[in-house]
């Protein structure tokens, strides 16, 4: 894995929740994603009848997913094929308390859908933050080269 593309996955899973929709309508809804970088996806819990899993009941769909921490050292635009999933291994492994408190009987649940983000490409802006985001300015300034943003693509 490209540094860059490490920097990114590292920083992801410091943040909660970002805005995701679907590229044809972009209605940006806030949604907690899990990361899973080896797949290179992320997965959202949600619930039957949002409109996030009408988009995609007839198959897998483009979307995008938007994200940005507080300390301004990351803000990406994510992009890939967000599909229903019935990975039950998948919601074990992500399953927790957060997501529990919205779903009265839990996993099992039956308005309880999981949805996959497969990544195809992310635009990202990531910066040390502070004094060392001074000096990638300042290094660009004497490069010409863009000092925070990296392109990951599969």
């Amino acid at each position: 894995m490209a540094n860059d593309e490490q920097v990114f996955w590292k920083r992801l899973d410091g943040i909660n929740a970002g805005m995701l929709g679907i590229r044809e309508r972009m209605k940006l809804v806030p949604m907690s994603h899990y990361a899973d970088p080896e797949a290179r996806a992320l997965w959202f819990i949600t619930a039957d009848g949002t409109d996030l899993v009408a988009d995609v009941q007839g198959g897998a769909k483009d979307a995008i997913h938007i994200v940005g921490d507080a300390s301004g050292k990351l803000f990406a635009q994510i992009e890939g094929r967000l599909e229903l999933s019935e990975d039950r291994e998948k919601l074990d492994e992500i399953w927790s308390s957060v997501a529990s408190a919205w779903f009265e009987d839990g996993k099992e649940d039956p308005d309880l859908r999981l949805l996959r983000l497969s990544l195809t490409g992310a635009e990202i802006w990531s910066t040390t933050g502070g004094i060392g985001f001074l000096y990638q300015v300042a290094k660009a300034n004497l490069t010409g080269a863009n000092p925070i943003s990296a392109i990951i693509s599969r």
